[in-house]
């Protein structure tokens, strides 16, 4: 899909949950909802969570490339974020990530533990 697509971009600016895909130890799949936001001038996915989470750690696990899928759906709308994953601490990061959240969502709660998940996102799926 064209990450310019108008429908495409107001799907992804819509409230709608994702679920998140990692992989953990042994190659299975480890799927959550998330809420996440997508840029697509920068190709950038981004998820709010707490440091130590499960996909934090089948993240920061990964010794090159962490392989993530971002998925929402919506009747028989639905996309898939493809890309590789990295976990930023870097505050500038994280705040990023909030706002960007709370434009699509709510703001969150408070969280001295939070980090972002940065998506590049590499393959873009869907019907929207």
């Amino acid at each position: 899909m064209d990450p310019d697509d108008p429908a495409l971009l107001a799907f992804w600016t819509a409230r709608h949950l994702c679920s998140l895909t990692t992989l953990r130890v042994d190659g299975s799949p480890h799927v959550v909802a998330v809420g996440a936001t997508f840029d697509p001038a920068s190709m950038t996915a981004r998820v709010i969570t707490r440091d130590g989470s499960v996909k934090v750690r089948n993240v920061d696990r990964s010794a090159s490339a962490a392989r993530v899928a971002i998925c929402q759906v919506d009747g028989r709308r639905w996309s898939t974020l493809e890309g590789i994953a990295q976990v930023s601490r870097d505050p500038a990061d994280v705040a990023e990530s909030v706002r960007r959240y709370a434009e699509r969502y709510r703001q969150p709660r408070p969280n001295p533990t939070r980090v972002t998940i940065l998506v590049a996102v590499t393959r873009i799926l869907g019907a929207a």
